[in-house]
């Protein structure tokens, strides 16, 4: 990873970096440290539960692969007890199905090892645009039998309650809003993860996954679109 110039113009924010590579972790406090962040480090799940027990962080840095307790389960146990902390899942692992059990822990987003500090800290911005964002539009939305309302957090499909988690939600009002037009993955990524830049991931592929998951109903039509090489569209 290389240094990165750009520095943060806003007060210090305070980053948990969990991480059992000694090394990376010191590479990790030492890289944001010059950014400006203010950097506490540990080396296992346990140790991080603590730290969140007894300190307050703007974001965490979650290694996957942890001893004792692996990443996903921290995650678990500290959505379960009320830590709305933002994650970012740090991970060696690229398959989908395991992108995809983080995000359902409720990771804010996920970096694949090795990467550089300019896009780790690119996420970090995002991530934290994303949870501060004022909702843009507090219309109720509907395109076929799906209607979504973003204030009340709320999303039916042919009259039955689908939950979803903040990000799903946010990606679904787009797609909804713009039902019958193509979105592209570049556009879903400045929309709804708020990135000014597109990354190497396929996080737009792993939620539109998930969303069809959750919105499937047996007997009822997939109600997204993929257009190949271009992206989604929502069956208006």
């Amino acid at each position: 990873m290389q240094s990165s110039s750009e520095t943060l113009s806003t007060p210090s924010l305070r980053a948990l970096v969990v991480e059992d590579d000694a090394q990376l972790s010191a590479l990790l406090v030492r890289q944001l440290g010059s950014l400006g962040y203010l950097v506490a480090a540990v080396g296992d799940g346990r140790a991080a539960i603590a730290a969140l027990a007894e300190a307050q962080f703007d974001v965490v840095l979650l290694d996957r692969m942890l001893p004792a307790i692996e990443g996903v389960e921290v995650l678990r146990r500290l959505r379960a007890e009320g830590v709305e902390t933002p994650v970012i899942l740090l991970t060696a692992l690229g398959l989908t199905n395991e992108r995809v059990e983080g995000l359902e822990a409720g990771a804010d987003d996920y970096i694949v090892k090795p990467f550089e500090i300019d896009e780790l800290n690119a996420r970090i911005r995002a991530v934290l645009r994303r949870r501060t964002a004022p909702v843009a539009d507090n219309a109720t939305l509907s395109a076929g039998d799906v209607t979504v309302s973003v204030l009340r957090h709320r999303v039916t499909r042919a009259g039955k309650t689908i939950e979803l988690q903040k990000t799903e939600l946010k990606l679904l009002a787009e797609l909804v809003r713009e039902a019958g037009s193509v979105l592209s993955r570049k556009m879903l990524i400045e929309r709804v993860w708020g990135y000014d830049f597109v990354p190497a991931t396929n996080i737009v592929d792993v939620h539109i996954l998930k969303l069809r998951q959750r919105l499937e109903i047996p007997g009822l039509p997939d109600p997204i679109v993929t257009v190949r090489g271009v992206g989604y569209m929502f069956r208006a």
